[in-house]
């Protein structure tokens, strides 16, 4: 969805940028990996097939280091408004592990096309608004696409799947976080160092699904 913009690239998004990445963004996601082992799979060959599902991709960052961190082993589905940058994967987007979807996940007839590459051991979304600059206005609406990526999460995310999506902090988090208790057995919110120190934004964490 909608990402902020800023003029001048800082240290993260240079680094991104000599790594092969098209946004600084997929710092954040490499950490939360590390710290909550997001990707728990054996990727073994014979394993079963390793299904992700990345809401908001563009430009492309998380879905370019998913695709790199499966490999053959797994396929990801992603979906947003904009395209998504061609820069930097070198073909990974046009791999038979990979299906893109150009448009809005709330759409009926874009659910079924995204939920029929499912269910999925995974589902991560880095969707933001397009900001106003009113933060009461911009939370809001970054709670809706939470809430779209979270129904996703309902039913399509297998059981003992895990689930990770960018909020703005606001008065409703709490209220979120609640739902995301009832549905995993092990819930956590976390800031990355690669988030910008002027941004309210962090992500919540949902581990092993209780059912699907």
């Amino acid at each position: 969805m909608g990402k902020n913009e800023y003029a001048k690239p800082d240290s993260w998004s240079l680094k991104a940028q000599k790594e092969g990445y098209p946004a600084r963004s997929v710092y954040k996601l490499q950490e939360i990996d590390e710290k909550f082992h997001l990707f728990r799979h054996n990727f073994q060959e014979g394993a079963p097939l390793f299904k992700a599902l990345d809401l908001g991709a563009a430009p492309g960052s998380w879905s370019l280091w998913t695709l790199r961190k499966i490999k053959s082993a797994g396929f990801v589905t992603a979906c947003d408004l904009q395209p998504l940058s061609r820069t930097f994967d070198k073909g990974l987007f046009d791999g038979g592990n990979f299906f893109f979807l150009q448009g809005d996940m709330t759409v009926p007839e874009n659910y079924a096309k995204i939920s029929g590459t499912g269910p999925f051991n995974l589902i991560i979304s880095d969707a933001a608004p397009f900001t106003s600059g009113n933060r009461s206005l911009d939370t809001a609406r970054s709670l809706e696409l939470a809430e779209n990526a979270l129904h996703y999460g309902e039913t399509c995310l297998r059981r003992g799947g895990n689930f990770c999506v960018k909020i703005f902090q606001g008065g409703e988090t709490a209220g979120y976080i609640k739902k995301l208790r009832l549905m995993f057995g092990t819930v956590q919110t976390y800031k990355p160092k690669a988030c910008r120190s002027s941004s309210f934004e962090l992500y919540a964490i949902g581990l092993k699904k209780k059912s699907g």
